[in-house]
């Protein structure tokens, strides 16, 4: 009986180790295999983030694109405001324009210098705004350049931009408007804010020219220290070979010259010489 319990207790414990074992295995194969997902998902991963980035940086150069075509498309606009809607088609439209413009800005211009005229918003008690495309960018530019001839009279012209550009102005007139506060010269171009720094007073220039003299006197003292200094190093230079000459008495040196010339001489030339 007590042989049979002790093979019991053995079936027992090395059925207890075969657990042990299976568990220890499965959770290796259960590691192994979360490896091999995660191996799997972040290849996956890695290929849709190289195509979201592909798909971004499309749209980046699509919306460029767009930008640049939509700027390009509305260069050689000018918005009219103020126009009493007094047409009744675009003909009757486009010569309101005309006569507008010869009117305003003294410019005869034609129908033919005109590539479209619309007005643009709903209808209400106000006259809608009017867009005209030029044909040519020069006659705009002209046109712009003489907007001033509108002052005082009601009406005013602008510039044709997209949404996102007036809204961008828009938020730009308020940093305009503290840096004119501080004297800047500023100017809103597009979509950018060009600022241009407060110019020194006229008392620093008068100070500037106060302080002229000096200047010159200075420069004067320079250039007398520099021919001082340059008098010194060659006085230094003429006193030192004084002093390596004088070292010698006037007498001793005629002698020792003297000497190193009869004892140089060749005695052929002291022959021919005493001939």
């Amino acid at each position: 009986m007590e042989e049979i319990m002790h093979e019991l207790r053995q079936i027992r414990r090395e059925i207890d180790e075969q657990k042990i074992a299976i568990d220890r295995n499965g959770e290796k194969v259960t590691e192994k295999v979360t490896q091999n997902i995660n191996c799997i998902l972040e290849d996956k991963f890695k290929i849709l983030n190289e195509n979201y980035e592909h798909i971004r940086e499309k749209c980046e150069n699509q919306e460029k694109r767009l930008y640049f075509l939509e700027k390009q498309a509305r260069k050689n606009n000018i918005v009219f405001f103020g126009i009493k809607e007094m047409e009744t088609s675009y003909s009757n439209l486009e010569s309101l324009i005309v006569n507008f413009i010869k009117e305003h800005f003294s410019q005869e211009l034609d129908r033919r210098d005109i590539q479209e005229v619309r007005r643009i918003g709903k209808k209400g008690e106000r006259p809608r705004p009017i867009i005209v495309t030029f044909c040519t960018l020069g006659t705009k530019i002209n046109l712009f350049k003489n907007r001033s001839a509108l002052k005082n009279t009601g009406y005013y012209i602008t510039e044709d931009f997209p949404q996102n550009i007036l809204e961008k102005r828009k938020e730009l007139q308020e940093q305009a408007r503290i840096e004119r506060v501080k004297g800047n010269v500023v100017r809103i171009k597009y979509d950018k804010l060009i600022i241009n720094e407060k110019k020194k007073t006229t008392g620093n220039n008068k100070r500037m020219l106060s302080t002229s003299p000096e200047n010159k006197t200075t420069k004067g003292a320079e250039t007398n220290t520099q021919a001082n200094k340059k008098n010194k190093s060659q006085t230094q230079t003429r006193r030192t070979s004084s002093l390596s000459e004088g070292i010698l008495k006037p007498g001793m040196l005629n002698y020792l010259i003297n000497r190193n010339t009869n004892n140089s001489a060749d005695p052929q030339q002291i022959n021919n010489a005493n001939i």
